[in-house]
């Protein structure tokens, strides 16, 4: 099942989402689910939050990002109640978009190397760092299960020039080629 991704200004979007139980019958199904819708809007990560889900979990899969032949450096994984340990490394910039926020790209600084723990389908823990693009993907998806946007770590003027842009958005005023909610109006 495609949902429609969630647009900029849904509330949703700024909740600190909750742990989700990880014997939840539903699971795989959802994580099948985000994944289909994922790849139906040309994403590299999705998180509940952006499906109208409050809850900690997020799929991503990098191989799009890595460059030709280096595909395998990739990662496609589900991430159920993650919890980012560590951050470390050089910050580096790199000009991110977010399906929520269709239309807008700005460069974003963000360490290059993050230890990660979280649960996988079987309900087994996993502590892994990851690296590079994927760290990226990976600490996008994660701000938002913290009720975090890429747009907050820009500076006070990126953010008054892009003012006019969310407002649309926030409107249903932009063009996606995927299926969207907006706030208080229902799908489109």
């Amino acid at each position: 099942m495609i949902y429609p991704i969630v647009a900029y200004g849904d509330p949703v979007l700024r909740t600190k989402a909750q742990d989700i139980p990880l014997d939840s019958p539903e699971l795989e199904k959802l994580i099948e689910d985000m994944y289909e819708t994922m790849y139906h809007a040309h994403g590299v990560g999705l998180a509940a939050p952006q499906i109208g889900k409050s809850i900690r979990l997020f799929v991503i899969d990098s191989k799009p990002f890595m460059e030709e032949g280096q595909e395998e450096k990739g990662v496609k994984q589900a991430f159920i109640n993650p919890v980012i340990l560590e951050e470390s490394g050089e910050e580096w910039g790199f000009d991110e978009g977010c399906l929520s926020i269709p239309g807008v790209r700005e460069e974003v600084w963000r360490q290059e190397n993050i230890k990660i723990r979280y649960y996988d389908l079987q309900g087994q823990e996993h502590i892994e760092e990851f690296d590079d693009l994927t760290a990226r993907v990976i600490q996008h998806e994660y701000d938002h299960i913290e009720g975090i946007l890429f747009t907050d770590h820009l500076s006070a003027l990126k953010k008054r020039l892009l003012k006019g842009k969310l407002t649309k958005i926030t409107k249903g005023d932009v063009d996606a080629d995927y299926r969207m909610k907006f706030p208080g109006s229902g799908k489109r």
